[in-house]
Parts: C-alpha cells; sequence; structure tokens
C-alpha cells in the first residue's frame, strides 16, 4: 500500500497549481489516477472516487458543488494516504 499511496502522491503533485487553475488541474488528475490500480480495495475505492470527483469538477467547470465534492473525495484519499493529498 505504501507504493500506491506514493504514486497517488506523485500524480498529485504534478499538473497546473490547483489553486490558479482548479479545472486544470482536476483534468490533469483523471487519467493518471485511473491508471493507479491497488490491491486494497479500500484504496482503490478511495482513488476511483477522487477521480470521478475530478472528472465532475472538468465537467460543470468548476462548480461549487464538484468542487466541495472533490475535497472530500481528496479527504478520503488522505485518510489513508496520509499528505498524498498535499
Amino acid at each position: 500500500m505504501v507504493k500506491t499511496c506514493t504514486e497517488v502522491s506523485a500524480v498529485l503533485s504534478d499538473g497546473p497549481d490547483p489553486g490558479a487553475d482548479p479545472v486544470g488541474y482536476a483534468q490533469a488528475q483523471i487519467l493518471p489516477l485511473g491508471q493507479i490500480h491497488s490491491s486494497d480495495q479500500h484504496l482503490q475505492s478511495a482513488i476511483d472516487h477522487l477521480a470521478s470527483a475530478y472528472q465532475q469538477v472538468s465537467t460543470s467547470n468548476g462548480a461549487a458543488t464538484a468542487n466541495k465534492a472533490a475535497s472530500r473525495a481528496l479527504a478520503g484519499v488522505d485518510a489513508i494516504c496520509p499528505g498524498a493529498g498535499s
């Protein structure tokens, strides 16, 4: 699981600055997150949920509800992989 958490952290550290371009950041994360696979079912679910939430941010052009859902999904990943979303 540590290796997968490291992969997630690496993906989330790439892309545009999330504060400056939240939609672009979300778009940059979708495909790489989808390519991460974990044997830990809870971690895989959290990663898939985060990728889906970022897809919603992208599709909605950064709607507030989508951003809140992405924040919750990121918190779910952080709960399993502390600091991954930092």
